[in-house]
């Protein structure tokens, strides 16, 4: 996501203080810029404000809003964090769901949910230093197994993300919504809001997102992470896994949502 110790030091203050909400999920990190997109606390939680309110006025339709979308997404305009994310993703293969080489002798395999503040938090503080110290240098990948345990929100941003990976820009897709993330079960994910976090990720065609959403291929997907979370008897989210690529691997239990240390030695240990 991010880059530059200015930038991570603001994610780091931005996902200090998130939504004011128990989840059945946990952390969320960025490497060392990444909190950068948490900087954007301010805007985010107007931008948040705006869209519950939306919401509320207009019964969560997904009117023409989305019709003024750009065909393709750009960094000019985009949304809080976009620029930073766009900076710690480039250059690293994605693949569908899955994030870095395909060669990398370990896995990270992750359950999420996309309105998990602890998510969040993992996904802005840990996650960063692990992009840049394994992901970018080959040795490990990651696999995001999106799943819908908090709620109806949840399950609208999973098939937006199943519908980015078509593209092979999933990671920058959950990244920036994640940045933006808003308070459970307030109906924050709109149509107009997906479609704004998709026209933050250059390259990305956004209505072509919007539309695949609903097809039969990403609720295959969903299904499919769904039986994957019930046979490994998924307590919440974050549950990450580490392995030798083309193993399950074990689980790796966290202190706390900033625990890089625990994730770290756990890879460290395959290596």
């Amino acid at each position: 996501m991010p880059s530059g110790k200015k930038s991570k030091q603001a994610r780091r203050v931005a996902a200090a203080t998130p939504p004011p909400v128990v989840s059945k999920g946990s952390g969320r990190r960025r490497q060392a810029d990444p909190r950068v997109l948490w900087i954007a606390a301010g805007v985010v939680a107007v931008v948040v404000v705006a869209i519950v309110l939306a919401v509320v006025f207009t019964g969560g339709s997904n009117g023409s809003s989305t019709a003024d979308l750009p065909a393709v997404g750009s960094l000019q305009g985009a949304l809080p964090g976009a620029a930073e994310i766009d900076d710690e993703l480039k250059g690293i293969p994605q693949n569908g769901m899955s994030l870095g080489k395909a060669s990398a002798p370990v896995t990270l395999t992750e359950y999420v949910d996309l309105q998990c503040p602890i998510c969040r938090e993992f996904e802005a503080v840990v996650m960063p230093d692990v992009i840049q110290n394994y992901v970018k240098t080959g040795k490990v990948r990651v696999e995001t197994r999106v799943l819908k345990f908090i709620g109806p929100d949840s399950e609208k941003a999973r098939s937006a993300m199943i519908a980015a990976a078509k593209q092979n820009k999933a990671y920058n897709f959950a990244l920036v919504l994640y940045a933006n993330q808003g308070t459970e079960n307030t109906g924050w994910v709109t149509d107009n809001l997906l479609g704004q976090i998709a026209a933050s990720v250059p390259g990305m065609k956004v209505h072509q997102l919007l539309d695949e959403r609903g097809s039969s291929s990403v609720k295959s997907q969903a299904s499919t992470f769904d039986a994957q979370a019930d046979a490994d008897k998924v307590p919440g989210t974050p549950t990450l896994y580490v392995g030798k690529t083309g193993t399950k691997g074990k689980v790796v239990n966290l202190a706390n949502a900033d625990d890089y240390t625990s994730l770290s030695d756990a890879i460290k240990a395959l290596l």
